[in-house]
């Protein structure tokens, strides 16, 4: 199960992994950062820890939160007013030139006639169309869209599933979704009811950043809008890597990205397809579980796995961190004390709903990777 960044951030930001359920499309529901394609099952094993995920999503829930809540960082300390969950519109956004007919990602092709009522049916995607400067067009959200902006707004998600019927009593003029949204009945309903619904491939790696924006701003009529936001994404992705200190020994940091959710004893090392790995990368690090061998997207953590990853830093999401006990409870983890960063006690959180989102936002993402990883000059804090 790819834990993917929408459905993986329900609470402050977090929730971060999606109750999952398949769709028309063949993928499994999921979360920004986070579609899921679904496997087969691999065995009792496979199934096992498949419920085990679900489980846990539903013991840890999704609720909306303060944007600013005091979520703490690797060392302890909170998150303050400076660090606030706001996406940054752009400074003055064309007038869109609609109509428009694009190609929706399900293979239908999608006119949108007016943008006044927006319904963005992932985290993500409201994240996009609000820096696109559409933020007072947007009359609902889904659970995943924390950001301070948009937290006021009607959830029209149950448990990250669409509800069709509070979608349609908002009477919106268009709907954005993407392959992870379901189920299909709902999506079926809302373009029965003859709304305009485009459904978007979803951010995968941060290659697909500016794909992902171009396609939104399209659809909104503000193409030209699309291309500032994608070259100042971009830009600012960039600056961030050219911060990248050079590693004091010549070895780039391993890095393991584990999605814990202690309430459920969910315990789960990232591979190559976790959604981490471009993140990891074009923060000068090496993705542990990926270079490990791991090339599906999680499999249960075993002591066997983290000596073979031996990472010396671990990247956690915030909720994931204190949904164990923070430091202290992390260690206790089978197999994690022995690892380079268990030893060092060297992790590094990010705050679930922006983690894997892949958006106008990723630069900041970055950042707080880059000064966790890098602080005092070492690998991992």
């Amino acid at each position: 199960m790819r834990i993917s960044q929408d459905f993986a951030s329900g609470a402050p930001g977090a929730c971060p992994a999606p109750i999952r359920r398949t769709h028309h499309d063949g993928h499994e529901g999921a979360a920004d950062g986070p579609p899921v394609r679904r496997r087969p099952a691999r065995g009792r094993a496979a199934a096992a820890l498949t419920a085990a995920v679900a489980f846990a999503l539903v013991l840890t829930g999704c609720g909306g939160g303060d944007s600013t809540d005091s979520t703490p960082k690797s060392d302890g300390s909170a998150r303050g007013a400076a660090d606030a969950d706001r996406v940054e519109p752009l400074a003055a956004p064309p007038a869109p030139k609609l109509p428009v007919t694009v190609d929706s990602a399900d293979g239908t092709k999608v006119t949108i006639g007016s943008t006044d009522r927006i319904v963005p049916l992932t985290g993500s995607l409201s994240e996009i169309v609000f820096t696109l400067g559409f933020g007072e067009q947007v009359v609902a959200r889904d659970i995943t869209a924390t950001f301070e902006q948009a937290e006021k707004l009607p959830v029209v998600t149950r448990a990250h599933d669409v509800s069709a019927e509070s979608v349609l009593s908002l009477r919106p003029t268009v709907v954005l979704a993407d392959t992870s949204t379901g189920p299909s009945e709902a999506i079926g309903q809302i373009r029965d009811a003859g709304i305009p619904l485009l459904v978007v491939e979803p951010a995968k790696e941060l290659a697909d950043v500016g794909r992902r924006i171009d396609t939104v701003a399209e659809a909104l009529g503000v193409p030209s809008a699309g291309t500032e936001l994608k070259e100042r994404t971009e830009a600012r992705i960039a600056a961030v890597q050219k911060s990248i200190p050079a590693p004091e020994d010549g070895e780039k940091p391993r890095v393991a990205f584990l999605y814990l959710r202690g309430s459920a004893s969910v315990y789960l090392l990232g591979g190559a397809e976790s959604g981490a790995s471009s993140l990891l990368e074009a923060a000068g690090a090496v993705d542990a579980g990926k270079e490990s061998g791991l090339d599906k997207d999680f499999t249960a953590i075993t002591s066997e796995a983290l000596a073979k990853a031996a990472p010396d830093a671990i990247l956690l999401m915030t909720k994931g961190f204190e949904s164990v006990g923070g430091m202290d409870g992390l260690v206790k983890i089978p197999g994690i004390a022995e690892t380079p960063a268990g030893m060092d006690r060297r992790i590094v959180t990010v705050d679930d709903g922006v983690l894997l989102n892949y958006g106008p936002r990723t630069d900041r993402v970055l950042t707080e990777l880059v000064e966790q990883l890098y602080a005092k000059g070492g690998k991992g804090r």
